[in-house]
């Protein structure tokens, strides 16, 4: 039985049918995409009749996502308004854990609260079963201490402090890894000294090799994919393109189109890319540039997941992805650069799906390809695969 189409490819084959030209027929959309008319016809019954229509779907999402941004941002000020009130209290000690449970008390989240506080919230839930420990009385008694001795002597630094808090009975165990700590979150430092600090940066996650070294030949489908990103302006703002191209046949198994360049950008084209595949792409090279978004965590585990392997060119070196770069030029001449302004964003979006789909695929012959197009190629070489172009 043929694994079902991905959710985004149906949304967009709906949204072009949806908004086809006047004189193109039903069908001839469905030949366009690789589908059956009957299809396509019952994917445009399900999205009138349950109102799922991409545009109507990506609007209510869209205000969805805005009213939970707008209460967000009320129950923000509400804890800045509140903080910078107690703050501003004079005689009163500033713990922040009291102000959290009345905020929380009054509806705010604890998850916000902590959020704007600079708070962490398990030492925050801590507190509130017992709001004042042992050890945490304990270990004031032992910074006053610590504090009176650096007073005494300014110069002494922590281990010369540890011995004079060692005189005293009550801290004569005291370590002196448990001065050092206190005397640096008191900034107790000696006035010879120089506090150390640490650039406290995350490490990213490593580059892969170039395993294509510029050879953008495969003997069979899914060996070698190549992949990149691409933007264009519209009067709504900018639109960004992440293509997939199998070597083997030039065909474009999988893109993913949104208003922001983002990681998840690249997941999603991977993902359509290996549901067209059904699933067969284990030990596929994934060829890209050095991007930030082909570095991040979640492609690295999406590829990962599906048993592939990355590979990536130079930095600054526009030839180790050359063969995409081909691609997105004739995007350019023959989508982007047809209009000298594009005003939605679904208008660019639909003009890119339809060339992709119909010309590229169907319609443009490749000399490389004995000047068939890819999916006239995959069908010749690889019979087993008709089925699924």
């Amino acid at each position: 039985m043929p694994k079902p189409y991905p959710r985004e490819f149906r949304d967009e084959v709906v949204r072009v049918a949806l908004n086809r030209e006047e004189g193109v027929r039903i069908a001839d959309i469905a030949r366009d995409f690789g589908i059956t008319e009957s299809c396509l016809g019952n994917w445009l019954a399900d999205a009138r009749r349950d109102g799922r229509e991409p545009e109507a779907r990506s609007e209510m999402a869209e205000l969805r996502e805005a009213k939970k941004r707008i209460r967000l941002l009320e129950q923000e000020n509400e804890v800045l308004r509140r903080a910078a009130a107690y703050l501003g209290q004079a005689n009163l000690p500033k713990l922040m854990y009291p102000l959290v449970r009345e905020l929380a008390v009054d509806g705010i989240p604890v998850a916000v609260s902590c959020r704007v506080l600079g708070l962490a919230r398990q030492p925050y839930y801590r507190w509130l079963a017992t709001p004042i420990m042992d050890s945490q009385l304990a270990e004031a008694y032992l910074a006053n201490a610590i504090h009176d001795a650096h007073r005494d002597d300014p110069e002494f630094g922590y281990r010369f402090l540890a011995d004079e808090v060692r005189r005293i009975e009550e801290h004569a165990a005291v370590s002196d890894r448990v001065v050092w700590r206190i005397c640096r979150d008191n900034q107790w430092w000696s006035r010879f000294g120089k506090p150390k600090r640490g650039k406290g940066s995350r490490p990213g996650t490593p580059a892969h090799d170039d395993l294509v070294c510029r050879d953008f030949t495969a003997d069979a489908p899914n060996q070698l994919w190549l992949t990149d990103l691409t933007e264009h302006r519209t009067a709504e703002g900018k639109l960004y393109l992440c293509a997939i191209k199998d070597a083997f046949s030039n065909r474009i198994v999988g893109w993913a189109i949104d208003e922001r360049m983002k990681a998840r950008l690249v997941v999603s084209a991977i993902e359509m890319a290996v549901a067209r595949r059904d699933g067969d792409v284990a030990g596929c090279i994934l060829h890209s540039d050095r991007g930030s978004q082909f570095r991040a965590r979640k492609v690295h585990r999406t590829l990962a997941r599906h048993r592939m392997v990355g590979s990536m060119g130079q930095v600054g070196a526009a030839g180790d992805n050359a063969a995409m770069e081909s691609f997105f030029a004739l995007l350019q001449k023959n989508v982007l650069d047809r209009r000298h302004r594009w005003d939605t964003r679904d208008q660019l979006r639909i003009a890119i799906v339809t060339w992709i789909e119909r010309t590229y695929h169907h319609r443009r012959r490749q000399a490389r390809l004995g000047r068939l197009t890819p999916i006239e190629f995959e069908m010749i070489m690889t019979p087993q695969t008709a089925t699924a172009a």
